[in-house]
Parts: structure tokens; sequence; C-alpha cells
């Protein structure tokens, strides 16, 4: 594991996460493809908030059980727990630059979630 390190457009929210140099990412749902938003999950325990959480909203739809979480200053989503993992979150563009050594992308039909998380193998 190495430690990366990221935050929003403005700086507010500041995070570092604990993962693999070689990320595994996924595509998916309505809301994440009207914003281009690509994430990867990581456990809970490895990742740290180290600055803005009075910074931050949450946006819910549907279930509710996704978090989209944002910059209430500049408006970029730094992570997020999504609602296939509801204790793992980061978005890859959100990254600081020298860590990541590659990435891999995943599609994944978040439109039709409960029959995807069925035939998915690795999201979980």
């Amino acid at each position: 594991l190495v430690k990366h390190t990221g935050g929003c457009h403005c700086g507010a929210v500041r995070f570092q996460v604990w993962c693999s140099p070689d990320l595994h990412v996924f595509h998916c749902c309505s809301i994440c493809t009207k914003k281009q938003n690509h994430h990867f999950i990581v456990p809970k325990n490895n990742f740290t908030l180290l600055q803005g959480l009075d910074n931050l909203t949450t946006y819910t739809f549907n279930t509710h059980v996704a978090k989209h979480t944002f910059c209430k200053i500049c408006g970029v989503q730094s992570f997020y727990t999504p609602r296939s993992n509801p204790d793992g979150y980061v978005a890859p563009h959100c990254l600081d630059p020298g860590t990541v050594r590659s990435v891999t992308e995943e599609n994944f039909c978040g439109e039709k979630w409960e029959e995807s998380m069925q035939a998915h193998k690795s999201i979980r």
C-alpha cells in the first residue's frame, strides 16, 4: 500500500488514503455519468479526512445509501460513499499527482443496480 493524498479544487477539503498504486476504477450510475465521476473503492479505515469537515455537504437520492459528498465552496466531489460499498470511497481524479502507477477502468451499470451487483465479481 502507498499513501495517496488529495482534495477538492479550492483546497478546503483534504484527505489521505492508503491503497495500491494500481487503481481499479469504476464508471457507474446516472449521477456519476452526469458528473463524469469515476471511483475506486477503499475500506473506510484506510481513509482519513485531514481537513474540511465543515466545508462538506452531502447529496442523496433514490435509496439514500450512497452519500455524494462535495465541497460547499468549489463544488468538487473529492470522495463519496457508494451504495455498492458503504464503507469505502474515493474519486481518483482528486488524488495529488505522483503516487498512482496505473489505472484499470471498468463499467458498472448503476441504472440496473440490483442486477449489476448480482452479476459483478469484483466491486465488493
